[in-house]
């Protein structure tokens, strides 16, 4: 029995939802998202709230249930609030610097590397003396700003022993001890 595909979606201020078939159309403030539905999950809207029943009771479907009620939902908040990450370059010498959608690193490899932002995120490169240089990556589609975080991490992942790398704000990076002295 899914828990949270039975939970009841609340339809946002400023949120306006449309389906149509199995097309499901959210439309905010910030933007515009669609999700194509599997048939057998139908969509109902009553009052302020969307709820999403499903045909019958195979593993299958009751896995969809959930899954296409956490994408609705990632879409009504995504389109009136927004979704906001945000990286920290730790490590001596790394730096970032926007310019329009281009984001130009300096990870400390021999060559800047150059990453093109989709027109739906909002990128800021921001550099405080005393402080690490940070991105914040702001948009409506939760799924893209996720996907273009961890590309941006992955680049320079932390290493472990002095914790140099790329990480989201606040990530715990687990320490390990360095090679001892032989005695």
């Amino acid at each position: 029995m899914s828990r949270i595909g039975k939970a009841p979606i609340p339809l946002l201020k400023g949120a306006e939802i449309t389906v149509s078939d199995s097309l499901v159309k959210v439309k905010g403030p910030k933007g515009e998202l669609e999700q194509v539905l599997d048939p057998a999950i139908s969509v109902e809207i009553k009052e302020n709230e969307i709820i999403l029943d499903r045909a019958n009771e195979s593993k299958d479907v009751r896995a969809k249930h959930g899954l296409y009620r956490s994408l609705i939902n990632n879409m009504v908040v995504g389109v009136t609030e927004g979704y906001k990450k945000e990286l920290e370059l730790v490590g001596v010498g790394y730096r970032a610097k926007t310019s329009g959608q281009r984001l130009e690193l300096a990870l400390g490899y021999s060559h800047p590397i150059i990453i093109e932002m989709p027109k739906e995120i909002k990128i800021e490169a921001l550099a405080e003396k005393g402080k690490n240089p940070a991105i914040i990556l702001e948009s409506h589609d939760k799924q893209l700003i996720g996907m273009i975080a961890s590309k941006i991490r992955s680049l320079r992942k932390p290493e472990p022993y002095k914790g140099k790398g790329v990480r989201y704000k606040n990530e715990y990076i687990r320490r390990k001890a360095g090679k001892s002295a032989a005695k």
